[in-house]
C-alpha cells in the first residue's frame, strides 16, 4: 500500500519532469523509442473493444491506434497532468475527443470507472513506461485486475541491447539515466512466473537485436 502523501509526490514529480519537456516529447522521442507502431500493427483487436494505454504520455500511440482501427473505445492515463495537457491538445487536434478519454492516474490506482467504463478492459498498453516504474511489479497486478478474463497485456520498452555495440550501449544508457529510465529485465521473468503459475500465455520477442523487447501476455479465460 502506498504511504501517505505517496500518489500526490508522484503525480507532482512527474509533473516537475514534463512541465516543459512535453513540448518536444513526440520530437525527440521518435528517434529512440522504437517497436511502438509494430505494436499498434498487431495489436489483437476486435470491434468494440476497450483499449487502455498506462502512461501515455502525449497519447502519441492512441491516435494513431484510433486513425488506424475506427471501432474501438480508448482510454489513456498518465501520472502528470502537464503531459496530459498536451495529450488532450493532440487528441482535440485529430478530432478524436469523442473516442480517447484521457486521466490522470497512477498506473497503480487507475481503474475502468474513473474513466467512464464501467467493465474490465480488454487490453493495456505499456509503452515505454515499465522502464520508469520503480513499483513496476504493483502496477502490473493492478493491471491485471482492471483486465477482462481473456484479455491481454502489450509491452515495448528498453531491452539489454546485448546485440549492439559497447559504445552504443553506454551512450544511451547515459541519455536514459537522466529520465530515471532502466532496462528491466525482471519483467519477463515476472510475466514467466505468471504462466507457470497459470494466470495466463506470454509471448517475447527481441526487438533490433535487443534494443527493445516486446512481450504480450494473454490473461486466461
Amino acid at each position: 500500500m502506498s504511504a501517505p502523501g505517496a500518489s500526490s509526490n508522484a503525480h507532482s514529480a512527474m509533473d516537475q519532469m514534463y512541465r516543459y519537456t512535453r513540448h518536444v516529447y513526440d520530437l525527440t522521442r521518435k528517434y529512440y523509442l522504437f517497436g511502438r507502431d509494430k505494436l499498434i500493427e498487431e495489436l489483437p483487436v476486435r470491434d468494440g473493444d476497450h483499449v487502455c494505454e498506462v502512461g501515455c504520455g502525449t497519447a502519441r500511440n492512441l491516435v494513431v491506434l484510433a486513425q488506424k482501427r475506427a471501432n474501438l473505445h480508448l482510454y489513456g492515463i498518465d501520472a502528470s497532468a502537464e503531459m496530459l495537457k498536451t495529450a488532450q491538445a493532440s487528441v482535440d487536434g485529430a478530432g478524436l475527443s469523442g473516442r480517447i478519454r484521457l486521466g490522470t492516474a497512477l498506473s497503480t490506482d487507475f481503474t475502468a470507472a474513473r474513466l467512464g467504463h464501467d467493465r474490465p478492459f480488454d487490453r493495456l498498453i505499456y509503452s515505454y513506461s515499465l522502464s520508469m516504474m520503480d513499483d513496476w511489479r504493483e502496477a502490473l497486478e493492478h493491471g491485471i485486475a482492471q483486465l477482462k478474463p481473456g484479455g491481454t497485456i502489450h509491452v515495448v520498452d528498453f531491452g539489454n541491447q546485448e546485440g549492439l555495440p559497447g559504445w552504443f550501449r553506454s551512450l544511451l544508457k547515459g541519455w536514459l539515466d537522466q529520465f530515471h529510465v532502466r532496462f528491466r529485465p525482471e519483467v519477463r521473468a515476472w510475466f514467466e512466473a505468471q504462466e507457470k503459475a497459470g494466470r495466463g500465455r506470454m509471448t517475447y520477442k527481441d526487438v533490433m537485436r535487443g534494443y527493445a523487447y516486446r512481450l504480450d501476455f494473454e490473461l486466461k479465460a
